[in-house]
């Protein structure tokens, strides 16, 4: 499939308004949380596994693909942060999405967001799933919201969202998060949503190399399991990119679809050999609990593009003011890496 540059989102008059409210739906959350134990992130409050890693972008890379960082060969430093997606710390055996945020540090070029022109990082954000089943902002902000009640929730779904559709998005959840992850080293991580990639669009996914896939049900302590991991040997997903061809197969703002399109390998991942519970590594994950990883974080060539995207830059940006983080960084401080 030839990679088409005839993307377009559609923004409605009223939409920078709708996304200050959910944000502010999103940090009420947030606090509320808060009061009961610690400030965290509105989601994603819980790392499994903070580790030092590098980016290597790979040469000879076609035309489209050859944008940004991924312009010509180089190695990047970068701190990874593998987390649970809800907004409360839980037990890992309880349904929940499972992600993962890199931060590339070093990146030049212009930044998105105002005031972070000049930083030197560019994020990548990746969930196991290479579509999500919210049609909009909305819909998602809704079931965050009101699933602090799961007795009540089954019964205010139905009566917000309809029956038919309370029953379809719930049975994609129950799916989703549901389905057992018996290590977070042997899996795939999809961005499930489009960003600009120079004059085109793109999805991309993390693809684990040569890791001995994981089977059973989902551990006790993932984040144990992956440490276990690294202090055998090194660990490595390839960054594979997927693009645009055309609004019926690969649309850009309903993110319920899942994009045909083939992928094509920019850079690895590599997280090298680590004691992520030594010290070193637990100081190493305390600095990056002061991080924020946000799509936004990025070069303008790499804008998010869609609504659930564009709804992302207004719910991260009050989500860390709520929790005050830190700056940018330009590498991860020498005493930290080892």
């Amino acid at each position: 499939m030839t990679p088409s540059t005839d993307w377009k989102e559609v923004i409605a008059p009223d939409e920078a308004a709708v996304f200050e409210r959910l944000a502010a739906q999103l940090a009420d959350l947030q606090k509320a949380r808060a009061a009961k134990s610690a400030m965290r992130r509105a989601l994603h409050a819980k790392p499994n596994v903070v580790a030092h890693a590098t980016l290597e972008v790979m040469g000879a890379l076609p035309a489209h693909a050859a944008v940004g960082l991924f312009a010509q060969p180089k190695t990047y430093q970068a701190v990874v942060r593998f987390s649970n997606g809800g907004g409360a710390v839980q037990g890992d055996k309880r349904p929940d999405v499972r992600g993962v945020g890199v931060k590339v540090l070093g990146v030049g070029g212009t930044k998105l967001i105002p005031g972070l022109e000049n930083a030197p990082t560019q994020d990548f954000l990746a969930i196991l799933s290479s579509a999500v089943p919210f049609r909009t902002p909305e819909e998602f902000v809704w079931v965050v919201v009101n699933s602090v009640n799961p007795l009540a929730f089954l019964f205010k779904a139905l009566a917000h969202l309809g029956p038919g559709r309370a029953l379809s998005l719930l049975g994609a959840l129950q799916k989703g998060l549901g389905a057992p992850v018996p290590s977070l080293a042997a899996n795939r991580y999809y961005s499930a949503l489009p960003i600009r990639f120079g004059a085109h669009a793109a999805k991309y996914a993390f693809v684990p190399v040569g890791v001995e896939p994981a089977t059973g049900s989902t551990p006790d302590d993932l984040g144990a399991e992956l440490a276990g991991r690294l202090a055998k040997g090194p660990l490595g997903w390839d960054l594979q990119v997927q693009f645009f061809t055309d609004e019926r197969t690969t649309p850009i703002e309903d993110p319920t679809i899942d994009w045909p399109t083939p992928f094509v390998k920019v850079a690895r991942l590599t997280l090298a050999k680590q004691d992520v519970a030594s010290e070193r590594g637990k100081k190493l994950a305390t600095w990056a609990e002061h991080l924020s990883f946000d799509p936004w974080h990025a070069p303008v060539e790499f804008r998010p593009l869609g609504a659930m995207m564009r709804s992302r830059s207004a719910a991260y940006r009050v989500s860390t003011q709520t929790r005050t983080v830190s700056p940018e960084p330009a590498s991860i401080p020498a005493e930290l890496v080892g």
